[in-house]
């Protein structure tokens, strides 16, 4: 089953800017002005244009906004210096929110994207999440 991953935009130029030049994957293809699907991650991404203020499904109380909201479902990226890839990202909008952090499998930092989406980079070492397994 393949997973594809969506993210709404309200601007979609500077979102395929982030999503390449910030984290080095690539446009794939263009559907209209208002998708694009971004390749070289575990999954794609397909940016979706969606105006702020419009509901995300008929019936909804909800709209969307682009500023800072928490979802219980983020991105994580793995990188290999992460020290590089924050500067990186925060050159092309990201606000850093948990600075990088030591941890027994690797290294981390929590960041949102130009539209309000969290996510988080890992750079693993040694064993990666294998140095935190828990015996059976």
């Amino acid at each position: 089953m393949e997973v594809r991953i969506c993210i709404d935009v309200d601007d979609m130029e500077r979102a395929v800017a982030f999503y390449t030049q910030g984290l080095g994957l690539w446009v794939g293809r263009r559907f209209k002005s208002d998708f694009v699907e971004i390749l070289g991650a575990g999954s794609p991404i397909d940016l979706l244009f969606n105006a702020p203020g419009t509901r995300p499904v008929s019936g909804s109380e909800g709209v969307r906004n682009y500023n800072r909201h928490w979802t219980p479902v983020h991105l994580d990226f793995v990188v290999e210096d992460i020290d590089v890839a924050v500067a990186q990202l925060q050159r092309y909008g990201a606000v850093l929110e948990m600075p990088v952090a030591d941890r027994a499998w690797g290294r981390i930092a929590g960041l949102a994207d130009p539209f309000g989406h969290g996510l988080e980079l890992l750079e693993f070492r040694g064993r990666g999440y294998d140095e935190i397994v828990s015996p059976r």
